[in-house]
């Protein structure tokens, strides 16, 4: 009797072994990520490059490997220790999660980590300038890049005449006080695009924020985040330098 239950139970281990076999995803490269459909499942090794705040057990990460792609975890479940370790950046993690979309943006959902033994990893930012309004720009997504040369554009409040070099909250309905996002309008070629200071990600207490209180319309500026994407190019802006104050 004790042999057939010794049986009995080493079957079971192995079925339970090969179900869990059966459902973990081999790490992905970018090409197969990309190629995964919507809901699909993925797993990707990359590293961490900034975090938006832990809140609630969860924390966003911006990702990249070291072949450039970029990734956007969006509400990975984490402790607030576990956070303490995933904001290091440069630390490698193995992902394993849903493939997800958002207004255009791409992300990894309902994911599990695994923090993995490496050297860190701190990625340069690509100058992508000559992708802007090009169908190219997309495959940049969630990458870190750069902008150069950009015009800062004025920004309007809708049913008011003045123009800002930026807003408060897309609408200009926030503000400093309550740490909105910053958002503001740039030009290239004749055409506009808007840049967004996500405040999760650099709050009012950071140089990039107070560099952007600080613009004037007309200044020619240099930029580097990350190309979230929201209807459209909508970079996550961590850096921004006045390269050319506008004329007086």
């Amino acid at each position: 009797m004790k042999k057939i239950l010794a049986l009995v139970l080493a079957l079971a281990l192995v079925v339970c072994a090969s179900l869990a076999l059966a459902d973990e995803v081999k790490v992905m490269t970018k090409e197969e990520f990309d190629a995964a459909a919507i809901d699909d499942q993925v797993c990707i090794e990359a590293y961490v490059q900034a975090n938006q705040s832990w809140w609630d057990g969860k924390i966003k990460l911006y990702l990249q490997d070291e072949n450039n792609a970029g990734y956007f975890a969006y509400d990975l479940p984490c402790t607030e220790e576990e956070a303490a370790k995933l904001t290091v950046p440069g630390t490698k993690v193995r992902l394993s999660g849903y493939k997800a979309e958002w207004s255009g943006e791409i992300e990894i959902i309902d994911a599990k980590f695994e923090i993995l033994e490496a050297d860190p990893f701190i990625a340069e930012p690509e100058d992508v300038t000559a992708l802007l309004g090009s169908d190219e720009l997309i495959s940049h997504m969630n990458e870190k890049v750069a902008f150069k040369g950009l015009k800062v554009a004025a920004s309007k409040v809708e049913g008011k005449d003045d123009e800002f070099p930026f807003l408060y909250a897309w609408d200009g309905s926030g503000s400093r006080e309550t740490n909105s996002d910053l958002y503001f309008n740039v030009e290239k070629d004749g055409q506009i695009y808007t840049f967004t200071v996500e405040s999760y990600l650099c709050g009012s207490d950071t140089d990039v924020y107070k560099a952007v209180e600080g613009l004037k319309i007309g200044d020619t500026i240099d930029c580097e985040g990350f190309l979230y994407w929201y209807n459209g190019a909508n970079p996550h802006i961590t850096s921004v330098t006045v390269t050319e104050p506008a004329a007086e």
